[in-house]
């Protein structure tokens, strides 16, 4: 074990300690600052980027690492108010002319020595709206990820899209082409709520939906659920949590409403047409309940915001993509990481196309990952499950993190936020709550620890 010195304390500033406070789940920040934590990396120059991405994916690794496959589907019917990643909407003919570039793709990179070189183990079809593809189309990307790619015997394979228009056939569709699990976009049953957030479907059709796929047994069928939703108050939550109870959906994530910039959302509230969301303390409280709901029921807890009926549900691809996983990215929008470097793949559907026309890998932008990338998954891994083990990190990185970072660590057991005992840090309900935060400010501090001793 290396010697540490632990990290000086004048860096521990309000916004990374937070607030001492009587109230830390609805006051010790102002706001979640993003959806997820991240380190620095370093842009590769475009000149670069074709040579270096092909140099990674042409290697075989001595200790591969777990890794899943990313599909991204760039199409919606319609454009939700909360939405930051709306892309073209759906048309027959740009969908056709994308799948057809996206099967180019895929054979591609299937062939590359690195894809051959280990199974995957979680396959995540996203978007977008994926099922806005036709069933042949659908049962086509199946069976050609199952039959191109190395997969692991009980590999997660999920298709992402929404309730609206997915029939029996195209269910069937997917069961065939080897889709063992379904996440459906709920975001909230009531039907106030859906129709002023642009969603399609009232709230009786959805859950009469979830219900028909859920009582199949076919596969793990998944809802997510937003908090913080314009017209969603307390109650309307209350009824969104019962009615998840009522759909029979195997698994539950439930996620607060993060205000970007650029969505419809944000310009309708600002010309009045729109209430305010939920402010931060409204949304803690939301999540309080919504966590001592789950408790009640006896559903089990797979993650911060993730939950689970049975033992079937087991959420492998959003556990290992948080984590040191390698993530291959195929489409158009879709990010990844291989090799140490971050992926991020042409958003616009001509210049996606025109990269596979040419052979290339449809690479928009390319980073290098930090020499501490590792280190900021394991810690964006811990504060996702909810605890940090000084075992583990020791074990994984041959260093006493918990004794480098014990200013930090004990600043948030002040602060309400974390629990230290017997080398595990655990997160409060309110460490939970800011989860992303926390781990997000502990890559900060180690990030200007090793800058400070560097300049020393």
């Amino acid at each position: 074990m290396n010697e540490q010195q632990p990290i000086n304390p004048e860096i521990l500033t309000e916004d990374v300690i937070g607030k001492h406070t009587p109230d830390p789940l609805r006051y010790a920040f102002a706001n979640k600052r993003s959806a997820h934590a991240g380190g620095m990396s370093a842009m590769v120059a475009e000149d670069q980027r074709q040579i270096l991405a092909t140099d990674a994916l042409s290697e075989i690794p001595e200790a591969p690492k777990s890794r899943c496959l990313y599909i991204h589907i760039p199409f919606c019917r319609v454009r939700c108010t909360y939405c930051n990643f709306f892309q073209y909407a759906s048309s027959q003919k740009l969908i056709e002319d994308y799948f057809e570039a996206l099967m180019v793709e895929l054979k591609t990179k299937a062939a590359m020595p690195w894809t051959q070189a280990a199974p995957f183990r979680a396959v995540y079809v996203g978007g977008g709206t994926p099922t806005d593809l036709s069933a042949e189309q659908i049962m086509r990307l199946g069976k050609m990820v199952r039959s191109h790619f190395p997969l692991a015997t009980d590999c997660e394979i999920t298709l992402e899209g929404r309730i609206n228009r997915f029939d029996d056939r195209m269910f069937e569709s997917a069961l065939e082409g080897g889709f063992n699990r379904f996440s459906f976009g709920v975001q909230s049953f009531d039907t106030t709520v859906r129709r002023k957030a642009k969603r399609l479907d009232d709230r009786e059709p959805v859950l009469e939906r979830i219900q028909a796929l859920s009582v199949t047994n076919a596969a793990p069928i998944v809802i997510d659920l937003l908090f913080g939703l314009p017209y969603q108050d307390m109650a309307v939550w209350q009824q969104d949590l019962n009615d998840f109870l009522d759909s029979g959906a195997h698994g539950v994530d439930l996620y607060q409403l993060i205000e970007m910039g650029g969505t419809p959302m944000k310009g309708m509230v600002e010309n009045g047409k729109l209430p305010e969301p939920a402010d931060t303390p409204a949304k803690a409280s939301m999540f309080e309940y919504g966590v001592n709901f789950m408790a009640k029921h006896h559903l089990r807890r797979l993650s911060g915001n993730h939950w689970a009926r049975d033992n079937r549900e087991r959420s492998i691809y959003n556990s290992l993509a948080k984590t040191s996983a390698e993530v291959l990215p195929l489409g158009a929008g879709a990010g990844g990481n291989v090799g140490g470097y971050g992926f991020m793949q042409h958003r616009t559907l001509d210049a996606y196309i025109d990269s596979i026309k040419k052979g290339d890998l449809p690479l928009a932008m390319m980073t290098q990952s930090s020499p501490q990338a590792a280190l900021h998954s394991e810690i964006k891994a811990s504060f996702d499950r909810g605890f940090l083990s000084a075992r583990e990190f020791e074990y994984k990185f041959k260093q006493d993190i918990f004794v480098l970072c014990m200013p930090l660590f004990k600043a948030w057991q002040k602060n309400g936020l974390v629990k230290i005992e017997d080398g595990y840090l655990s997160l409060t309900l309110a460490g939970t709550f800011w989860s992303v935060t926390l781990a997000q400010s502990m890559i900060q501090v180690l990030q200007q620890h090793n800058m400070n001793k560097i300049a020393a």
